[in-house]
């Protein structure tokens, strides 16, 4: 394990984190956050000269439908539906006065 982690900043971290941590978990977290840093140590040793940057693991296409008008102006069928209907428009109880 190439990467130690002073206990200051174990201190600093878990200030950010506002979290309070006992002394078996700062050495915990010690050891964890040195295998973190190893990890991307190794992962830095990989050739990736040759690997076109990407900003998803997976391809991205535009995801939204064509805004197209499906059901139309409808109105008779839609007000068929409504309890009471008035001038073409729904009518509703009152929510305020």
């Amino acid at each position: 394990m190439a990467n130690v982690i002073s206990d200051e900043t174990i201190e600093y971290v878990g200030i950010l984190a506002k979290l309070e941590l006992s002394d078996d978990e700062k050495e915990k977290a010690k050891a964890d956050m040195g295998k973190m840093l190893d990890y991307i140590d190794k992962l830095n040793e990989l050739d990736t000269s040759n690997v076109e940057p990407m900003s998803h693991v997976f391809p991205v296409n535009n995801v939204f439908r064509e805004d197209v008008v499906t059901n139309g102006d409808d109105r008779e069928n839609i007000l068929k539906n409504a309890p009471e209907e008035r001038d073409g428009a729904f009518v509703v109880p009152k929510t305020f006065d």
